[in-house]
């Protein structure tokens, strides 16, 4: 078990670093100079000079990477262009919207998935599977955009039980905050869940054709007990890479649901960084999202060996 963490740490430590050097890349050569737009267009060329070198911005590429790499690495990640903050502490401000809000529809999507992929594979070919399956193309084929607005119209607006949008702050109390934040979690959790349900059926059907499970029939076991006993355990593994993927997507890819609530969060961070070409802020917000991607990935991996004892005892 240590040795393959071992090595999966390792190479997960190469794709953070890879990762680090696109993304420099790409957000160096798009086009734009912040200091001129900081400025304006009639700045005089020797004050947009004067704010580059006052920015950081007049060394060389070399030069720059290392220095916003080696801060990334002592958790100095920079000050902010437009805000002249430190970048750590407009993430850590937006990071308390973003993360409770993905783990929140993380948890919806996979209550509600797990078990009705369990009964569309346990009825397969009967009506219940049909419906189910009809529903989960549905909610993959629904905007959640769209989805979003329709459940302010009928729980906000209609029957006022959930505040269209807004974020009291954590200061205000756990339910007051999770209020703010159960229509968009349900906004987002509608094609999470829809996906993750029809993977789920598949990998248990396969599973179900499986000989342990004939086996296991054959000894006296319901159809419900073989797959809670026996096939859960080995459908998890193509779940779980659903599961991790689905977590970095709702970490960094909620813009558009922030946009719909009037949440200051992370996506809605690195949209107004592009648009106000704050460098230090969309790359080091888009480098902590990587390092969360792969974070999820490693612990997705350790999930494997666990639920899979032949990755702990291969060579």
């Amino acid at each position: 078990m240590l040795r393959y963490a071992a090595t999966r740490l390792i190479s997960l430590t190469l794709s953070l670093v890879a990762a680090s050097l696109v993304i420099f890349a790409v957000v160096e050569v798009i086009p734009g100079d912040p200091a001129a737009y900081m400025l304006g267009l009639n700045a005089a060329p020797e004050a947009v000079a004067a704010l580059r070198e006052d920015l950081g911005l007049s060394g060389g590429l070399v030069e720059r990477y290392l220095t916003w790499a080696g801060g990334m690495l002592t958790g100095d990640f920079g000050t902010s262009y437009t805000y002249r903050v430190p970048v750590a502490d407009l993430v850590a401000a937006r990071l308390w919207i973003s993360l409770p809000l993905a783990l929140y529809a993380l948890a919806l999507s996979t209550l509600l998935a797990l078990p009705v992929g369990m009964l569309a594979a346990a009825r397969r070919g009967r009506v219940t599977d049909y419906g189910i399956m009809g529903f989960t193309q549905l909610g993959i084929a629904v905007p959640n955009f769209w989805f979003a607005m329709l459940l302010v119209v009928l729980l906000a607006i209609t029957y006022p039980i959930f505040p269209a949008g807004g974020f009291p702050g954590w200061d205000a109390g756990i339910l007051p905050a999770l209020r703010a934040l159960t229509l968009p979690a349900v906004a987002l959790a509608l094609p999470q869940a829809s996906i993750l349900a029809r993977v789920m059926r598949s990998a248990l059907i396969e599973t179900l054709s499986q000989d342990y499970i004939r086996t296991a029939r054959a000894k006296g076991l319901t159809e419900g007990q073989a797959i809670r006993n026996h096939g859960m355990r080995n459908a998890l593994i193509p779940v779980l890479t659903i599961i991790g993927l689905q977590f970095s997507f709702l970490l960094a890819g909620a813009i558009i649901i922030e946009k719909v609530f009037f949440l200051p969060g992370l996506g809605l961070l690195i949209f107004q960084g592009i648009t106000q070409r704050d460098l230090v802020v969309v790359e080091s917000v888009v480098m902590l999202l990587v390092f969360a991607v792969i974070l999820v990935t490693f612990l997705v991996d350790l999930a494997y060996a666990l639920v899979d004892p032949r990755l702990r005892h291969a060579r």
